[in-house]
């Protein structure tokens, strides 16, 4: 067992690496959060990650933030080496979880950054089948929406979409027939997850609002906070 910090987004990969995790017996004991500076990094995720706090409540562990200044990825490996030395003295870490799965570059940048800090890095979702995956998080009672798409196959009707088993075949369909990634890995689509046996309390969207281009949009939510009454 070790004391992980979590490179924390709000979607399901980063959150259900934390429930593989601790499952797996390691305590996570914070999150970690770089605000990217644009929605054009290659090693961060940044939709409505202000609302991220309420996901740290929810789970009862801290959340430690800081904003990259620069779509750089070398600039954002900066910041994030900053937040786990910060973690290091806080929390005293021994090692670092996230959500990757495909992607190489993303894997190969954290692993060095984990050797420079002696730290050991934790990929619980590394190589997972895409469709038993994303089955696997309906199963495991998570909840979590599309908050982002940039994809042929992907319009403005998918946006705050709610994913559960039906959207999953749908979105298999669709995967199979414009080549996107069925678990969005390429960065077809970004999510936030609304709840999960992780948290203590769903959180409640109360306004949001829907901003499309004819082929990229969002899903920005504006106002939110924890259900306590479901």
């Amino acid at each position: 067992m070790m004391k992980l910090a979590s490179l924390f987004s709000g979607g399901k990969d980063s959150t259900y690496a934390i429930y593989l995790a601790q499952k797996q017996g390691h305590d996570v004991s914070c999150l970690l959060s770089v605000f990217a500076k644009s929605d054009e990094s290659h090693l961060l995720h940044h939709p409505n990650l202000d609302w991220t706090q309420l996901q740290s409540a929810s789970m009862a562990i801290p959340q430690l933030t800081l904003d990259s200044d620069s779509d750089n990825t070398e600039d954002e490996l900066l910041v994030l080496e900053q937040l786990l030395l910060q973690a290091k003295e806080k929390f005293k870490i021994e090692g670092i979880v996230h959500g990757g799965i495909k992607s190489v570059f993303q894997k190969e940048k954290f692993e060095s950054l984990c050797v420079k800090l002696n730290l050991v890095a934790v990929a619980p979702l590394w190589d997972t089948d895409p469709e038993q995956y994303m089955n696997d998080l309906i199963e495991n009672d998570f909840n979590f929406i599309m908050t982002t798409v940039s994809s042929d196959g992907l319009d403005d009707k998918w946006l705050g979409c709610l994913i559960t088993k039906s959207e999953i075949d749908i979105l298999k369909q669709l995967s199979e027939k414009f080549g996107f990634n069925l678990n969005f890995e390429g960065g077809e689509s970004e999510t936030f997850v609304l709840d999960c046996p992780l948290f203590s309390n769903p959180i409640k969207i109360n306004q949001s609002e829907i901003f499309w281009d004819g082929y990229r949009g969002r899903f920005e939510i504006v106002d939110a906070g924890l259900d306590y009454n479901a």
